[in-house]
C-alpha cells in the first residue's frame, strides 16, 4: 500500500477530521456530481446523517460543514477565513448554486437529517445525499463514508476495499511495505532508514520539490497552529464553556522556565493545538484533527527545546508518516471506528517514530517506540462530552505527546529487540475497536459523556 505524507498530514480546520472535513468533501463531491445531471425546476437536496455523525454531529459542527460543502467550499479554502461569519450567512439561506449556476433548494434547518437509528453496516460514519424533485421521488443517490482523517469513500468504494482507504498499489514504489515487519526487513537488507525508504516511494510520486514544500508547509502549519493557540484566550464555542488554559500555561511556564517539567512544555503545546481545533480554526490533520496536538507538539518541543533541525523535521515528518500508513492500512485511525486509541494512539506511535528516528534510533528501536506509544492507549474510548472535541480531548493530546516522548527516550535505552511486535499491536488495536460498545465509539453515548453532572 502506499499513502503520501502529504494526504495523511494535510492542512484543514477544526473541530474534526471525520465530523467536519470529511463530510464537508463528501458534500462538495455530491455537487460536483450534479454537473452533468439534469436539473429539474425545484430540485432539492436532502442529506441523512448516520451512525456517529447523527449522534455527535451537532457537537462536531458536521451540519455547518455540509453547508459549506454544498456551497462549494473545502477545508484548505477556509484556512484564513472567518468560518463563524460565513457559517451565519449561509445557514440562513434556502439555496444553492451548482457549478453550472443552477438553482436547487436546500434547507439547513429542513434537509438534514440526524438519524439516531442504527448505523450503516459498513462504517459508523455514513451520509446519504439525494436530489429530489418537487414531489419527493429520488432522481439522484449517493451514500459516502467519512472514514477518518478527512478521508472519504463511497459505497462502491468501500464494498470494494478489504479497509476503506485511499490508498494506491505498490507497483510504483521501490520499498512497498505493507506491514511493520516487512519495512524492518527492507530496512535491513537495503541499509535505508524509514525516512529515506519513505521519501523514496514518496519520489515516485512527486519532484522533491514538491515533496520539500509539501513538508514546509506542514510543519510551517503546525507552528502556525502552535503559536495561534499561545496567543488565544477565552471561552471555547459549543455550550460547555471550556476555558482556554495553554497561554496561561505557556506564560507560566515561561517566566519561570527553572521549574518547568518536560511534561509542562508538551502539554502546552499539545493544547494550544487541540484548543485551536475546538475553535473551528486551522490544524494539521495528524493523521485526525481529534489527535491534532500530538505530533506537533513533540516535533516543536525537538525543535524549539533540543535544536533539531529542518532536515531532522523532514525525517521526523517522512518516519511518522510510514508509521501511520501502516496503522492505516492494517486498523483505523478513526474514533468513531475504533475509539480513541485509534486516534491519539495512532498519533503517539508515530510522533514516538518521528522522535526516535531524529535522535538516532535505528529501525528496530523506531518501530519499537511506535509500539510503546500505541500499545499504552489500547482500549482507550472515544467518549466527547456533549459531543464536543474539548474534554477529554483538548488533555488528552497533552497526555498522548507525553507518552509519545517517554516511548521513544525508553526505546533509545535498547536495542531494539522486544516482546510485542508492532503488527501485533496494530492488530490488537484493531479487535479491540471491533468489539469495543457502539457507546464508547464517538457517540457521546458513554463514559465521560454521560458521567458529568451540569448544575
Amino acid at each position: 500500500m502506499f499513502i503520501s505524507v502529504l494526504d495523511l498530514l494535510k492542512v484543514g480546520i477544526g473541530p474534526s477530521s471525520s465530523h467536519t472535513m470529511g463530510p464537508m468533501v463528501a458534500a462538495h463531491l455530491f455537487l460536483q456530481q450534479l454537473r452533468t445531471f439534469g436539473l429539474p425546476d425545484t430540485s432539492r437536496i436532502k442529506c441523512t446523517l448516520k451512525g456517529s455523525l447523527a449522534f455527535t454531529g451537532k457537537g462536531h459542527a458536521t451540519d455547518q460543514a455540509i453547508v459549506l460543502g454544498l456551497h462549494g467550499y473545502l477545508p484548505a479554502n477556509l484556512i484564513n477565513t472567518d468560518v463563524s461569519t460565513l457559517i451565519a450567512q449561509l445557514m440562513h439561506q434556502s439555496q444553492i448554486s451548482t457549478p453550472h449556476n443552477q438553482t436547487l433548494l436546500f434547507d439547513p434547518t429542513q434537509d438534514i437529517h440526524f438519524d439516531l437509528g442504527p448505523a450503516l453496516p459498513e462504517h459508523p460514519n455514513g451520509l446519504i445525499f439525494e436530489l429530489v424533485d418537487s414531489h419527493q421521488q429520488t432522481l439522484k443517490k449517493e451514500t459516502y463514508f467519512s472514514i477518518g482523517g478527512g478521508f472519504v469513500s463511497t459505497l462502491q468504494e468501500i464494498k470494494q476495499l478489504h479497509a476503506p482507504l485511499h490508498m494506491e498499489d505498490n507497483d510504483l514504489s521501490p520499498f512497498g511495505f505493507n506491514s511493520a515487519r516487512e519495512m524492518l526487513l527492507m530496512s535491513a537488507s537495503s541499509g535505508q532508514s524509514i525516512a529515506q525508504m519513505k521519501r523514496q516511494n514518496e519520489l515516485t510520486r512527486m519532484s522533491e520539490r514538491k515533496l520539500k514544500m509539501g513538508l514546509d508547509q506542514i510543519w510551517t502549519a503546525m507552528q502556525q497552529c502552535i503559536n495561534n493557540g499561545l496567543n488565544a484566550d477565552g471561552l471555547l464555542p459549543g455550550g460547555l464553556n471550556v476555558n482556554r488554559r495553554a497561554k496561561h500555561l505557556h506564560q507560566q511556564l515561561v517566566n519561570a522556565p527553572q521549574q518547568c517539567s518536560l511534561n509542562e512544555w508538551l502539554c502546552a503545546y499539545a493544547m494550544a493545538v487541540n484548543e485551536e481545533n475546538a475553535a473551528g480554526h486551522m490544524v494539521v490533520t495528524a493523521p485526525t484533527n481529534g489527535a491534532a496536538g500530538v505530533i506537533p507538539a513533540v516535533l516543536y518541543y525537538a525543535v524549539k527545546h533540543e535544536h533539531a533541525s529542518n532536515d531532522d523535521v523532514h525525517t521526523f515528518l517522512l518516519t511518522a508518516a510510514a508509521i501511520g500508513g501502516i496503522i492505516k492500512h492494517n486498523s483505523s485511525i478513526s474514533g468513531a471506528e475504533v475509539g480513541c486509541q485509534g486516534e491519539v494512539g495512532s498519533a503517539a506511535a508515530m510522533a514516538a517514530a518521528g522522535l526516535c528516528a531524529i535522535k538516532g534510533g535505528c529501525s528496530a528501536q523506531i518501530e519499537n517506540a511506535a509500539e510503546i506509544a500505541l500499545e499504552h492507549h489500547l482500549g482507550m474510548t472515544c467518549d466527547p462530552v456533549k459531543g464536543l472535541v474539548q474534554v477529554p480531548c483538548i488533555e488528552r493530546n497533552g497526555f498522548g505527546a507525553i507518552k509519545a516522548y517517554t516511548a521513544a527516550t525508553l526505546a533509545l535505552r535498547g536495542s531494539g529487540q522486544h516482546i510485542m511486535p508492532l503488527d501485533a499491536c496494530i492488530a490488537a488495536m484493531k479487535q479491540t475497536g471491533q468489539e469495543m460498545s457502539h457507546k464508547f465509539k464517538e457517540t457521546s453515548l458513554g463514559g465521560l459523556a454521560v458521567s458529568i453532572t451540569e448544575c
